[in-house]
């Protein structure tokens, strides 16, 4: 039996987060949901631990620059691949997230659920 890869949706908008849940799990995957950084991390501290993390930066409680320096301070968060979701398109913006390399930025107005699916599937499976 393959194990399904573990989608971790942290965003505060329910219709966001429902339909990429549902079109990944289409697609294969198993995914759980939060609406703020603070439910995120308290996922993430439990079991089992996500495959990959889809965050969005601006939210209630904490935001997502918070949560990820808050994920970043143990090992396995400094590992887990993350796909940043935001309305959040300027230039400082997009330095900010991009200076710990490696991530992924999608602005919610410029990309489909087809284009989210695509790039969980390349961070996940390395393409």
């Amino acid at each position: 039996m393959i194990d399904k890869k573990l989608i971790l949706i942290i965003d505060e908008e329910p219709d966001i987060t429902d339909a990429l849940s549902q079109k990944l799990e289409q697609e294969g995957f198993s995914t759980i949901a939060a609406y703020n950084g603070e439910q995120g991390l308290m996922i993430i501290h439990g079991e089992p631990k996500p495959d990959l993390i889809l965050l969005d930066l601006v939210m209630p409680t904490m935001d997502g620059f918070k949560m990820l320096e808050e994920l970043r301070k143990d090992e396995w968060g400094r590992k887990v691949p993350v796909i940043f979701l935001t309305n959040l398109d300027d230039e400082e913006t997009v330095s900010k997230v991009m200076k710990d390399k490696g991530y992924e930025y999608l602005v919610k107005t410029e990309w489909k659920i087809e284009d989210v699916v695509s790039k969980v599937k390349e961070k996940l499976e390395g393409k």
